[in-house]
This record gives structure tokens, sequence and C-alpha cells, in this order.
């Protein structure tokens, strides 16, 4: 394929050519701007119209544990059977998703399980600094909000289960308090009275704006020098000095490849490594309510009701539902409303769902809840996807990280030595 396309079809090379113009490839692309490298993002989608467009906006450092525990064999039915439950699998997409969830199973086993929790942790605990200096240093501090989250339950037998939880997560490291009702009353006066108490987490924050993120970033990326191109890359190989992608308009060829598309990385990470990645994708779904202003000073989730409300500039947000179905199913966007009626009965006075908006993005997901923040291919292939729901959470630290790989590659190839491969690809 590639040697029949004409000369005049070859892009301008550039160090590193990011593909993916999501929160994660955006906060990359520009930290490697910054390291003075000629940097390209190509998308086949404006910058942040994909998962990073409708994401719940909560800043979630305090969740340190993978997606699912061993309660999931327990539901598996409910999974199956109910189309509005929070964790749904779609049954048509049952024989795809086995594999996938086989694979979830053998990471609950004890070891990889701890594995998987220090890796979390690890870089959650260095998320909220890294945002901070991120949007401080494009001059947007003030679009993340570092008031804390608050979990709260309203069942009187839920206490056992919020207790055992703040245990879990003190043991990890995880700042937590609980409050009672009537300091969740004295904080957030509009929930509703039933409310028996909560967590709070201190450490949390949320972002008034998800997409504006993307947006200013990208504005600070194309002020130091970085190129986006809206094309979808269709082929790639690697060659002796880098890499080569196809897209509708032609080659274009890069140094390196960053792989940062999300739910849609898999492809052409077999294309260009070989490996055959197991990501799946989490179809988050949310509600944007903007008549809402007000209600609630920081994000909250309901314990039993299993989802959550972020306050934000347009309005507030309803977020958390999780279906397995696969990226190429239509969305169901009855899941998008039921999170409204979810919300009923959480505040003294219901919701307005009036002009209310829907949507459904796809979450990049891995069997151990880990992503993969690797270089491969003696550094001509760089990787960031993987992320599940805290892809938000991890992207300002996962820029610092790929660009110290980078940094890493650099000198090594300098002075003449091999590359660094790291382990997380190769454990598949």
């Amino acid at each position: 394929m590639l040697n029949h396309l004409p000369l005049d079809s070859v892009h301008d090379h550039a160090d590193i050519a990011v593909v993916g113009a999501g929160i994660i490839g955006v906060a990359c692309a520009l930290q490697l701007a910054r390291q003075g490298l000629r940097v390209t993002v190509i998308d086949g989608q404006e910058p942040g119209h994909g998962a990073s467009f409708g994401n719940a906006g909560h800043l979630a450092t305090e969740q340190v544990f993978p997606i699912a525990d061993l309660t999931i064999l327990k539901r598996l039915p409910a999974m199956l059977m109910d189309p509005m439950g929070p964790l749904r699998l779609d049954w048509k997409y049952l024989p795809r998703a086995l594999p996938w969830f086989a694979r979830l199973l053998l990471n609950l086993r004890p070891a990889p399980f701890s594995r998987t929790v220090a890796g979390i942790r690890a870089l959650n605990e260095t998320s909220l600094g890294a945002w901070q200096q991120l949007l401080g240093s494009i001059g947007q501090p003030d679009l993340l909000k570092t008031d804390g989250s608050l979990l709260v339950y309203e069942r009187i037998e839920s206490r056992q289960a919020i207790e055992a939880l703040q245990q879990r997560m003190r043991r990890q490291g995880v700042p937590v308090d609980f409050w009672t009702a009537e300091a969740i009353q004295a904080t957030a006066p509009q929930l509703s009275e039933r409310i028996q108490g909560g967590l709070f987490f201190p450490a949390t924050g949320h972002f008034l704006d998800p997409y504006r993120v993307v947006g200013e970033l990208v504005k600070a990326a194309k002020a130091c020098g970085v190129r986006f191109l809206k094309q979808h890359v269709q082929d790639a190989h690697l060659h002796e000095h880098g890499a080569a992608l196809i897209t509708a308009q032609g080659r274009f060829t890069a140094r390196r490849v960053l792989i940062a598309c999300g739910a849609h990385s898999a492809r052409l990470t077999a294309v260009l490594t070989g490996k055959h990645v197991p990501l799946d994708t989490e179809r988050g779904y949310h509600l944007m309510l903007p008549h809402e202003h007000d209600r609630l000073p920081f994000a909250v989730t309901s314990l039993e009701r299993k989802f959550i409300m972020t306050p934000m500039a347009d309005g507030l947000r309803l977020a958390g539902t999780v279906e397995f179905a696969g990226l190429e199913r239509p969305a169901n966007m009855e899941r998008a409303w039921q999170l409204h009626r979810l919300s009923q009965g959480l505040f003294r006075q219901d919701l307005k769902a009036d002009a209310a908006t829907p949507w459904m993005g796809f979450r990049p997901s891995l069997p151990d809840s880990l992503p993969i923040i690797d270089q491969v291919c003696d550094g001509r292939v760089l990787l960031a996807f993987g992320h599940q729901h805290l892809g938000l959470t991890q992207a300002a630290v996962t820029a610092e990280l790929i660009g110290r790989m980078t940094m890493l590659a650099k000198e090594r190839s300098e002075a003449g030595l091999p590359g660094v491969e790291d382990y997380r690809l190769g454990r598949f």
C-alpha cells in the first residue's frame, strides 16, 4: 500500500506523531512540544470530541481499586438481563466479551489485584499535583476546583459497607473522612434529609468544563508549534528511521509515534508492534442538565444508586453508568435518561430535566484496570491508553511520564545505547 502512494502525498515528518486528540493525546503533545520536539496530532475528529467530551468531570484520585471485584460473578445475570442496570453487559456482545472477562477474573486473584491497586494508587497520588501544575502553566488554574468530593448513603444498613470502604481507603493511604448527615446538610443543604451520612475525599476535585480543558490545552500546544491534522489513520508501518502513517490524504512520517486514541488504540498497536492488546470499551453515558446550577458544591456520588453528579459551568452532569457492548452497536440513550430517574429522591426538590442532553462515549479498559504507558520497538512507538474511567484524572501525570520516556530514549540514542523496553505491553 505504501509503495502505491505518489511522492507528493508524503507530508513533512515530525519528531513525534500523536494519534489521538483526546485529553491524553493533547496533554502529551503539549508536554512533548515543551521539550523541544516537533509534534503533530492526528485524529479523525476535532480535539476533545471523543470520550473526553462527556466524562464525569471528577478528578477521581480516591478510586484506587479496579473496575470490578469478585462480586461480578454474582451480578452477571443482572448485567445480562437488566438493560438499565448500572453495570450492563449486552447479551449479543457476550461471546466477544467472554475472553476479556476471563482475563478480568484472573486479575482479581490476590497477587495481581494487589499489583493493580498499587499501580492505580501510584498514578492517582500524583494526579492532582500534576493537573494543578499543568493548568497553572497555561494560565487556567480555575478550570479545576479542588473542593473535594462526597460519597453518600441513604439506607441505615449501608453504614457497615461505608465504614468498611473507609478502612480499605485508609489502608491505601487515601485521605478520607466520615461525614454525618448533619455535616452533609450543612455543606450541601439541597440534598435530601434521607441521606444518612457519607465519606468525604478532600484530595479530589472536579473540572468546570472538561471539553474546555481540552480546548485550552490545544491552544497552548499550538502556541508551542504543535500541528493538528483532522485525518483518520488507516494504516501504518515501522521503518529503520521511524514510522509511516497512512491517511486518506497521504502518508505522514515521524521518528516516533504515540498511540493515544483511547478505545480505538488496539488495532494500530497491533499493526505497529505485532501485539494484540485485550482492550475493550466501557460505554459511559451522561445526562447534562442545563438548568441546574448551584445544587451542589462539589461532585457527589450515591453508594446505592451508583452514579455521580458533578456541578459544571453549563449545569449539572449526571454520569457513571457502564455498558459493555463494544464499539459498533448504537447507543442506548435510555440509559442516559435513567440517570435522571436515579436522581429522584436525592434532593429536597427533584432535578429539572427540561432541555437535558444525553451522551455516550467509549472508555478504554483493560482487564487489569491499569493503563498502558509504555515505549516499545526501540522507542519508536509510545503507548498511552487504557485508562478506563480515570483518563481525565490521570491525563496530566501520563503526559509527564511520556515526556520522561521520550527524553530517556533520546539520551540513550545519542549515547549509542539500545532503547529501553517497559514491562506494561509485555504482560499480554
